[in-house]
């Protein structure tokens, strides 16, 4: 049976939407940040020739970089100010969060509150810096080999001097994507790094679906085929809604109080979301592949034909291609052990039964406290497999298709997962924004009509 807070929900009167006008000042907000956004994406890093550069994009197609390149929108085949998007930030907050269940010191200032979450805060953005400057450099040094063994001359003068310029220009790009990531969290609608990473994959759609259709046109790609590549998409977001909204409730049961119909028990459930991590993992685990990856291709291509060492990199970048076993092994590695690590921060079993204890509350059947705690630990890390083995599975079978039947562009489950998760987010968000705002329509009228009465 459906709560009230859920009844009232359900009957929110969209009409009320135009009289929103704080939601409707953060919508305009976000959308105008990721207008900003996709406008910087077309920025070049200085000393880039981009008709060169968008000869040596079509000749080296392929490769697991262009799974990063639909997330940053085509930033990075384009060599934009903002080629490395936020990842860096995403994988320094990785090391960050890592560090501080690891170190007591860390874990300390986390406990401090907000002053300790701003210290944690500062310490993710030297590392953004750091890992920016690193694969920065990477870019700069690699995109300077591969032009020449390609016959190309996408920059202009290579030397130290473009170096330092492109490895500045991305470290400005990254750290301004990540405050406007902040200022859409804080002044508009939705969490502000998954929308610009969101809004990068949606940038790619409409050249993903006209390559699609223009296969299907041309007989280069089979009617069946693509009508299976359609029918699979419309599967995935369906089965992807349906696992999100996916919850085990446990019953909760509170002490026997006396009221004006007699002795009654409060009963209410505790939702636990299938998938506790969300969008997380898949993120995560990209982020974290995206800069040794980064690094290999562009210093494979710089030392080309330099000896056992250049070889070892360029056989590892044969072995990380789409569809490779390596590359899916290592990816669903890393969804699975995010999954459990992003779990156990978001929900702690302990303060959560403490909590049960401190307000009466208990599990019919389980002793409140130790045994509590553990009830909620053996409940979580079930649902959490299954969880687990949702996301390894929409992020790596259509990955593996790809591969299979030839498609000749990138269409994975992570780039369908991230939107679909986004947006339901957002959406949710949206609804919180209309219903606060009927909850402060109704308020003022019955202050209104409290005040007639006297």
């Amino acid at each position: 049976m459906a709560s009230a807070a859920d009844q009232f929900a359900t009957g929110l009167n969209l009409s009320k939407f135009g009289q929103a006008t704080e939601l409707k000042k953060r919508l305009w907000f976000t959308l105008g940040a990721l207008i900003i956004f996709r406008m910087l994406s077309f920025v070049p890093l200085p000393g880039v020739d981009p008709t060169q550069l968008g000869l040596l994009a079509e000749r080296t197609q392929g490769g697991v970089l262009d799974f990063f390149n639909t997330f940053s929108g085509g930033a990075l085949e384009r060599m934009s100010v903002i080629a490395l998007g936020v990842m860096p930030y995403i994988t320094a907050s990785i090391v960050v969060q890592l560090a501080t269940s690891l170190s007591p010191t860390l874990a300390a200032i986390k406990k401090e509150g907000e002053s300790g979450r701003k210290k944690l805060n500062q310490y993710t953005r030297y590392g953004t810096v750091a890992l920016t400057a690193i694969q920065g450099y990477f870019i700069a040094v690699g995109l300077e080999a591969l032009g020449a063994s390609q016959g190309l001359a996408p920059v202009v003068e290579p030397g130290m001097l473009f170096r330092i310029a492109a490895v500045i220009s991305l470290i400005g790009g990254t750290m301004f994507l990540m405050w406007l990531g902040e200022q859409i969290t804080s002044r508009g609608v939705g969490n502000g790094i998954s929308l610009i990473i969101m809004a990068g994959i949606v940038a790619h759609l409409p050249t993903t679906l006209v390559q699609l259709f223009e296969g299907g046109r041309t007989g280069s790609m089979n009617p069946v085929t693509l009508f299976a590549i359609l029918a699979a998409v419309a599967g995935l977001i369906l089965f992807i809604c349906f696992m999100e909204r996916a919850q085990r409730r446990i019953l909760i049961q509170y002490p026997k109080r006396q009221t004006q119909r007699g002795v009654q028990s409060e009963r209410s459930h505790l939702p636990l979301k299938i998938n506790t991590a969300g969008v997380i993992p898949p993120i995560f685990a990209s982020s974290l592949l995206l800069m040794p990856l980064t690094i290999s291709q562009f210093a494979g291509q710089q030392q080309a034909g330099q000896g056992w060492a250049s070889d070892f990199i360029i056989s590892l970048n044969q072995y990380l291609q789409h569809g490779s076993l390596v590359y899916m092994a290592l990816y669903g590695a890393g969804i699975i052990f995010f999954s459990f690590f992003y779990t156990a921060v978001v929900f702690n079993p302990e303060e959560t039964a403490d909590n049960l204890k401190k307000y009466g509350g208990f599990i019919p059947g389980i002793r409140p406290g130790k045994n509590t705690e553990a009830y909620f630990d053996y409940v979580l890390t079930r649902i959490t497999v299954i969880g687990a083995a949702y996301l390894t599975f929409i992020c790596l079978v259509p990955e593996y298709l790809v591969s299979a039947l030839a498609i000749p562009f990138y269409l994975g489950g992570t780039s369908l997962l991230i939107v679909v998760n986004v947006t339901m987010d957002t959406v949710t968000q949206i609804q919180s924004h209309l219903l606060a705002h009927q909850y402060g329509d109704l308020i003022k009228k019955a202050k209104l009509k409290g005040g007639r009465l006297r």
